[in-house]
């Protein structure tokens, strides 16, 4: 079973998909936008500031109260519900990292 997505977890993912692109910095060009998504009924959740407004990576401290499992003593979130996936839209399609690296690639060969 996969972490639940925490503010490390994504940092890990980061490196994971570093060169792939499959993260914010690297499909940004192409329309992408962070966002994440609830696999339990499979709503999407454009990535935000915990103030609301749009953040250009992933941050979990935007997310619906609901989504929420954890909060550290400061009151950011420290982890998200199992069920919630990082990723990206685009044309208002869900692509899971792996799917916007795949996109990616095929653009570049």
């Amino acid at each position: 079973m996969e972490a639940r997505l925490s503010s490390t977890v994504l940092q890990d993912q980061n490196q994971q998909f570093l060169g792939t692109g499959g993260r914010s910095e690297e499909n940004r060009g192409q329309g992408f936008r962070p966002a994440f998504m609830d696999s339990d009924n499979l709503a999407i959740y454009a990535s935000c500031f915990a103030d609301g407004r749009p953040a250009p990576f992933h941050l979990i401290d935007g997310l619906p109260e609901h989504l929420i499992a954890s909060r550290l003593a400061s009151g950011r979130v420290a982890e998200v519900k199992a069920s919630v996936i990082s990723g990206f839209v685009r044309n208002d399609r869900f692509y899971s990292r792996d799917e916007a690296a795949q996109y990616i690639s095929s653009k570049l060969h």
